[in-house]
């Protein structure tokens, strides 16, 4: 296969002049509170922006389009090399012991998967902690997707970008144009921000601490500026508030678009959102009732650490206000099945995906009455439309190769001595980018004390995850590298 170097560079250029930007933003902020942190990000933005200047500016014609193969090759470099660069706050402001934890928890945060190697997350400095954030924001909706939408000023054709950055097996398309796409998303996603960062603000929250865990929130991130995580706030407002934007970014965007538009007709004919919203409701109904069972007492506060966990841990988001595995081991057991849901296509989630375990069911369903019916033509349907072979099988096989990931990758955790439980549990927790998991990854623990190896796999594991498997794994295949 004969790539054309000039897009793939002026693209990866132009991401990495972003992010360097976005670094020597939290360089601002580094000052502004002289937490000697300042010259270490400040050093990281201009590396990450020179880089990026050099990889734009070379020998760039105004012609230039991005083929599908290119696309997914852009795509996953940028990923890696945000993941390197964004490393570089860390490692320089010396709050690392060494690389593979400073790559470890910019993947983390790039990811939006929360999982930290910080023990004592307050003693960092407040530049730090705000890169923590601001990563996680812009790898929330995918700082690919906000630059395809200068693409075009730079004639570079985005689409194939935006098909392969795209979680889930489908991309809504708002508009004709994937520059209006990426705009109108882009612009939900920033109101979404702004405005829980007032209710975070009003409820009691500093407006450092409310931009930090909004950014985290809205991102499906769960980076928190406590060591307590969101635990630390006693306010129930602030709980339910946070609950609420978690299940509200679990969503798919181009849905909470047609909310915002009030087109609230087109919304609820949305298949995925209708079997979230049910899913979400009945999964919170038995899990309340459990943790009333198991300990009884307090209503209102277990129904609240009820439903913010659960909130937590569908959407992949990863706060904690309480430790789901005191609660047993059944409950800690449905926990553990909650890290392979995920949230909507379209959203800032990360997981299996809603959709691919709606088509899964129905699926299956229909094939008890093809076995009683075998002569009938029974199809499957979403959102009364039949679902084409090619999705079927793409959608069968993703979970297919979800699965071998995961069993492989725990058995490479078992083998560096890590026991079962938790080689289960950090693998489907880094995979599906939740954050805590059980065993020894759940919530009053962190990922600080493994081996750098277990690291690096986990920091591979985040980055597969994040970009839907096949878009990363694609480039292991024979088929991808051939000139036809």
């Amino acid at each position: 296969m004969q790539f054309n170097l000039q897009p793939i560079s002026n693209v990866l250029g132009v991401l990495m002049i972003i992010f360097g930007l976005s670094i020597l933003s939290c360089g601002g902020v580094a000052l502004y509170y002289e937490g000697g942190d300042s010259d270490p990000i400040i050093k990281a933005g201009l590396v990450t922006f020179f880089f990026g200047t050099a990889a734009w500016g070379y020998k760039f014609k105004s012609e230039a389009n991005v083929n599908k193969k290119e696309g997914y090759l852009i795509v996953s470099l940028a990923w890696i090399l945000m993941s390197l660069f964004g490393a570089l706050p860390y490692y320089f402001a010396g709050v690392c012991p060494n690389f593979a934890n400073a790559f470890f928890e910019s993947v983390s945060g790039l990811t939006t998967t929360g999982a930290s190697i910080f023990g004592d997350i307050e003693s960092l400095p407040k530049g730090i902690l705000m890169w923590r954030s601001l990563s996680q924001w812009i790898g929330g909706m995918g700082i690919v997707v906000l630059t395809i939408a200068l693409f075009p000023l730079l004639g570079i054709g985005g689409i194939e970008l935006f098909t392969a950055e795209s979680p889930g097996p489908t991309t809504d398309k708002l508009h004709p144009r994937i520059k209006e796409t990426a705009k109108r998303l882009w612009f939900l996603y920033f109101i979404i921000t702004v405005l829980l960062i007032l209710l975070l603000w009003v409820g009691g929250m500093t407006l450092f601490d409310s931009i930090n865990h909004a950014f985290a929130t809205v991102s499906t991130g769960g980076f928190s500026t406590k060591n307590t995580s969101i635990a630390f706030y006693e306010s129930p407002f602030i709980h339910y508030t946070l609950a609420v934007f978690m299940l509200i970014s679990g969503m798919n965007f181009s849905i909470l678009y047609y909310g915002y538009k009030r087109y609230f007709r087109k919304m609820w004919s949305n298949d995925e959102f209708r079997y979230y919203l049910y899913f979400c409701f009945g999964a919170l109904a038995i899990i309340s009732l459990l943790v009333n069972l198991v300990n009884p007492g307090d209503f209102e506060k277990n129904f609240r650490d009820s439903f913010f966990q659960f909130a937590s841990i569908v959407t992949t988001t990863g706060f904690v206000t309480y430790d789901y595995t005191t609660w047993g081991n059944g409950l800690t057991m449905i926990f553990f099945l909650l890290l392979f849901i995920g949230g909507c296509a379209g959203s800032t989630a990360g997981g299996i995906k809603i959709i691919r375990h709606t088509v899964f069911v129905k699926n299956m369903f229909l094939e008890f009455r093809r076995i009683l019916h075998p002569r009938a033509m029974i199809r499957l349907k979403i959102n009364k439309e039949v679902v084409p072979p090619r999705i079927l099988t793409h959608i069968l096989v993703f979970l297919l190769v979800y699965l071998l990931v995961v069993v492989v990758g725990s058995l490479i955790m078992m083998f560096l001595g890590i026991d079962l439980a938790t080689s289960l549990s950090m693998v489907a927790t880094t995979l599906g980018n939740v954050g805590p998991g059980i065993g020894k990854v759940g919530p009053p623990y962190n990922f600080g004390d493994f081996p750098d190896t277990a690291k690096w796999v986990c920091s591979a594991l985040m980055i597969i995850g994040r970009l839907e498997l096949f878009t990363i794994l694609i480039l292991f295949s024979r088929s991808f590298w051939r000139t036809n």
